[in-house]
């Protein structure tokens, strides 16, 4: 198995590759994505990071760090390393670049974000952001500040395809583009989307290739099934059957009778 891309592999390759990469939710998830040539992963950093890990020891995974759960760049170093230390490769955060610049300058790597940012989303509603000049400037200058900050990594989710290019092309930072068509570095999706695992709205940027909550629904109804056959069946009688019973010999039970004296077994 091939060692797996540290930050210095991914940046030394921007311009020259394309990378995949996708959000996992399981252990099996990263599993059936390193299968499939994709290695570079993101996740959330709890229970789900370990197993995640383990499945895909050859993969980089970018852990996100929880909008809010961090206070100050001190406690953004210490939650960072503790993500690092269960096994990210780099660390998430949608906090300011103070927070970024924190971590940087303690080696962490830090992935940032720009464009429609769901944490942030109350400032721009989910939609499209940097049509405008002004907002596509924003959205630029957004990008610098998270690179001076220090972030190896810059999400960038749902503006135009040409905002996207001028960003990728104006920074060092690998950019991870999620609904900016070809532009950025990595094509960027989330499991749920690509598998088809919810029921809830998949986004215009997203392409469903298999419908897991179909079959999922299909397993739970037959999982119903097998335990209302087996109740129907305790309660004619039927089971368990003289198959699935172990009996003893006659005389070995007749020996054992005469052990238990003139009880003969009885209880009283």
């Amino acid at each position: 198995m091939a060692a797996r891309p540290t930050v210095h592999d991914l940046l030394s390759q921007k311009g020259r590759r394309k990378w995949l990469q996708v959000h996992v939710d399981s252990g099996p998830e990263a599993a059936a994505a390193v299968e499939a040539g994709i290695l570079i992963l993101s996740c959330e950093p709890d229970h789900t990071l370990a197993p995640i890990r383990a499945a895909a020891p050859g993969a980089f995974i970018s852990a996100g760090m929880p909008h809010g759960s961090v206070a100050s760049p001190d406690e953004a170093v210490r939650a960072g390393f503790d993500i690092l230390a269960r096994g990210a490769d780099a660390v998430y955060c949608s906090h300011s670049p103070r927070f970024i610049e924190a971590m940087a300058r303690e080696g962490i790597p830090v992935t940032g974000h720009v464009g429609l940012v769901p944490n942030r989303a109350t400032w721009t509603g989910f939609r499209a952001v940097g049509r405008t000049p002004a907002e596509a400037a924003k959205v630029l200058q957004d990008a610098r500040d998270i690179q001076n900050a220090g972030a190896a990594f810059c999400e960038v989710e749902v503006v135009p395809v040409e905002l996207a290019d001028i960003i990728t092309r104006s920074t060092a930072m690998l950019t991870m583009g999620m609904g900016c068509g070809t532009a950025c570095d990595t094509q960027y999706l989330f499991s749920c989307d690509i598998l088809g695992t919810h029921s809830g709205h998949y986004p215009r940027h997203a392409r469903r290739y298999a419908d897991l909550l179909a079959l999922e629904a299909d397993l739970q109804a037959r999982r119903v099934a097998a335990f209302r056959a087996f109740a129907a069946d305790v309660a004619a009688g039927s089971f368990p059957a003289e198959g699935h019973l172990v009996r003893m010999a006659p005389a070995d039970l007749e020996a054992l009778l005469e052990t238990l004296g003139p009880s003969r077994g009885n209880r009283t």
